[in-house]
């Protein structure tokens, strides 16, 4: 499997309303992106005046995508994407739709995205797009054979609007097949400003302070932290902050890459760090056993479903936990739900990226023209007035972003240029790192519900790599 990229850097916080400290390099201005703009004023839903069409493809200038006229083809796109995300995809579908005139049915793929598009595809009916939330699929899928190279036009546009970094995610043995088009940062401790100002506790820079505050909160009378454990890939980001920060940028390719075991001394480290706020079920809201029954966009509410007495008073994800502040609670962002950096372990603060890769999985014309246009900053501006939403694209004007927050984030990343890494757990093989009731997921829930198996945990993802490797 080739080496995958991920974000690292590190920052102090100056004030709520000032760019951060950061170390003069670009991994510096990835740390910045995530969350020194988080922590401004603005909210992150909404807003935004759209701009009036310019006519489509017909009168495109040069800085206008120029797509083919698609009337009367049919075009299916698997997505992960539900809620929120889904309708603010489907704007930008709705806007392909309009330039071209092809009629576009989107349908969900679930958390198993591997397993619902192979049995897709050997049953010989894939969709002719999908968006692919993790690039060790795309690889298993490009040394299958089941991808589609991209044409000259998809190429053109990659080539025009994305760095060389992100080119390469999206390629396999020299061949480009993806198109990133949504991307993410993912070291974030959002929280319920009531519920910390009542427990007299602030913002932790580091883990000891996190779980020192976190009794302080338990010991007020509201549940510290909302923890998704219903989905997996929640328990992956903890599990990657922690051994990023802890253990460096170096062990953590050499895991990510199964060139080290998970029964490495350093695993072993980050997972006994982790039992100490997984270890203490009154630090979690519902406990070890309500944690568990929690799915992600449950987690949110729950840190924010009161501005005075919440069900919790912090969840930790994403930059996109700020759409589900915005439409899910009554919370606004700045004042009753602010975040700050995923604290730092034992080493430099931890920043994680993801991303959605689009791509073909049939050869035509509507898809390759579908890829052209996410490839596009027409197609990247559609979803970014919506907020809760990040483009690798350079050539997006940051005018699109409704928020300061999402300007700053945006501005940052690209800022970056290729200096970043990936998502650990997204770069293994499917049957690991993104498949739910197996792998990754499996052993980090069995975990959560016996934080003082740190042995047995290791041996459990241990042994689910070594047969996921194996089959990659």
């Amino acid at each position: 499997m080739r080496k995958r990229v991920r974000a690292t850097g590190t920052s102090s916080t100056r004030s709520h309303t000032s760019i951060f400290n950061t170390r003069a390099t670009a991994r510096g201005a990835v740390a910045l992106c995530a969350v020194a703009a988080l922590s401004l004023t603005a909210a992150c839903g909404g807003g935004g005046d759209k701009e009036e069409d310019k006519g489509g493809a017909s009168q495109a200038d040069e800085n206008t995508v120029k797509l083919p006229k698609l009337k009367g083809e049919k075009i299916q796109v698997a997505a992960v994407w539900t809620g929120d995300e889904a309708k603010n995809f489907g704007k930008v579908i709705d806007e392909f739709k309009k330039r071209t005139g092809a009629e576009v049915e989107v349908t969900p793929t679930g958390d198993n995205v591997a397993t619902y598009l192979g049995s897709k595809i050997e049953g010989g009916s894939p969709p002719d797009v999908a968006m692919l939330p993790q690039v060790g699929v795309l690889n298993q899928f490009a040394e299958k054979g089941w991808l589609k190279p991209v044409d000259k036009a998809t190429q053109d546009q990659l080539g025009k609007n994305f760095s060389k970094g992100w080119q390469e995610l999206g390629a396999n043995k020299g061949k480009q097949y993806g198109v990133y088009f949504k991307a993410a940062s993912k070291s974030l401790i959002w929280y319920n400003n009531a519920a910390y100002q009542n427990a007299g506790v602030s913002e932790a820079k580091t883990w000891k302070d996190f779980i020192k505050n976190n009794q302080t909160i338990a010991d007020s009378g509201v549940e510290p932290v909302s923890v998704g454990g219903g989905d997996g890939w929640v328990l992956t980001d903890w599990f990657e902050n922690i051994y990023l920060s802890q253990a460096g940028p170096e062990k953590y390719d050499q895991l990510a890459q199964h060139k080290i075991k998970w029964t490495d001394p350093s695993v072993k480290k980050a997972l006994t760090t982790l039992a100490e706020l997984f270890g203490k079920k009154e630090l979690l809201a519902g406990g070890n056993k309500g944690a568990l029954q929690t799915d992600f966009p449950t987690s949110v509410t729950k840190a924010f479903d009161s501005t005075d007495t919440p069900s919790a008073a912090s969840v930790f994800e994403g930059d996109f936990v700020g759409i589900n502040v915005a439409n899910d609670t009554k919370a606004k962002i700045g004042k009753d739900a602010k975040v700050y950096p995923f604290p730092s372990v034992d080493g430099e603060a931890p920043v994680v990226t993801g991303g959605d890769a689009a791509v073909a999985l049939k050869e035509s014309k509507g898809a390759q023209a579908l890829l052209t246009f996410l490839a596009s900053p027409e197609a990247a501006a559609v979803w970014a007035e919506g907020g809760g939403f990040v483009s690798p694209n350079k050539n997006l004007d940051l005018k699109a972003y409704p928020n300061d927050v999402q300007r700053e984030i945006a501005k940052a990343m690209i800022g970056a240029g290729d200096d970043f890494r990936f998502d650990m757990s997204d770069q293994a093989p499917a049957a690991f790192g993104g498949t739910k009731g197996k792998g990754e997921w499996k052993a980090l829930q069995d975990f959560l519900k016996n934080p003082k198996d740190v042995a047995g945990a290791q041996s459990a993802l241990e042994a689910a790599a070594v047969k996921a490797y194996k089959k990659d």
